[in-house]
């Protein structure tokens, strides 16, 4: 392995890092309905036999800020949908009407809001250890490039320097990332 590649390994990795990181933070529920809150429910579809995310299973819009339609492609997973959605941790009620499923969001206590807060806050930091491991990567990378004699003393200090500007600036940006989900969180 060469710095070059070293450094573009260790870059995505903190990069996917983030991306996870936004990932989970859009499955925390804000005040405003979107359809990320539930498209990744587990539903068991008994018709076949299997279980899927509810984006397989059909389409999820958002038409008003505090309601989600769900539209099955097919008809007959309906009750199986909605199972699906009661038995989710998500404390909302589905309203069956007739080929369409209505999830009215309810407004957000002051204490739930703060909940949520300390929730996205848990997944940053889940965030950042990852990010972490991957700077450790990538320092073991440096530190084995530098035992091969691949690269000279001053080029392994460069190198980590590097490594450590990276992790810092997806640190940052993680940092960015929960600070408006927190604001987004206590909006009312």
């Amino acid at each position: 392995m060469d710095k070059e590649t070293l450094n573009a390994e260790t870059q995505e990795a903190m990069s996917k890092a983030v991306e996870y990181t936004l990932h989970e933070f859009s499955s925390v529920r804000t005040g405003k309905a979107s359809p990320a809150l539930v498209e990744n429910i587990d539903v068991q579809v008994q018709s076949y036999g299997s279980t899927m995310k509810l984006k397989q299973l059909a389409v999820i819009s958002s038409p008003e800020p505090r309601m989600l339609m769900i539209s099955p492609f097919d008809p007959s997973t309906v009750q199986d949908i909605e199972r699906g959605i009661k038995e989710s941790k998500l404390g909302i009620n589905p309203a069956v009407d007739g080929k369409m499923i209505r999830l009215p969001i309810p407004e957000l206590s002051e204490e739930r809001r703060k909940d949520l807060v300390k929730l996205v806050r848990q997944m940053a930091e889940e965030g950042r250890v990852r990010v972490r491991a991957a700077r450790k990567q990538g320092m073991d990378g440096v530190k084995s490039l530098k035992a091969d004699n691949s690269i000279t003393e001053d080029q392994q200090r460069d190198l980590e320097v590097e490594v450590q500007e990276m992790t810092d600036k997806f640190v940052k940006e993680i940092d960015e990332h929960v600070g408006n989900k927190e604001k987004e969180i206590m909006t009312v």
